[in-house]
Formats: C-alpha cells, structure tokens, sequence
C-alpha cells in the first residue's frame, strides 16, 4: 500500500540565503525577477519575429518556467 505524504513540509536547505529585491515593501526573491525579465525579452523578441500572439505568449512562459527553476535550483556562487 502506498501513502502520501502531502502533509509533510520538506524543506531547501541552502548555504547561503536568497538574495531579494524590495519591490512596494515586499521581499521578492532575485531568480524570480530575472524570470520575468527573461520572459519579457523573449516574448518582445518572439512576437516581432513571428508576428503571432499565442506562440510569443506560450514561448516566453515555457522560457519563464525553466529560467526559474534554473535559477531556483542552482543559484550563483558568490
């Protein structure tokens, strides 16, 4: 029989904390910012290109996910 453990926090641990970035007094983590900046650049770059909303829309959210997981998971070293 299998469980799950959905009730269970498990928790990242890291040498160093996350850098952060105040943004209207709210503390936003730096990989999620860079993200979206990611995200935007390639939507501009996409929609110029290809002249076509939904796969500018679709590209910039699938770079979005893999930029922040990236950065998310491997942070840079100081």
């Amino acid at each position: 029989m299998t469980t799950h453990d959905a009730w269970v926090r498990r928790e990242i641990r890291r040498s160093s904390p996350a850098r952060t970035v105040d943004l209207a007094g709210t503390e936003w983590p730096l990989y999620k910012l860079e993200a979206l900046a990611v995200a935007l650049l390639v939507f501009v770059t996409i929609l110029v290109v290809t002249q076509t909303l939904q796969v500018a829309v679709l590209t910039a959210a699938a770079v979005a996910v893999v930029v922040w997981w990236a950065r998310r998971l491997y942070p840079p070293r100081p």
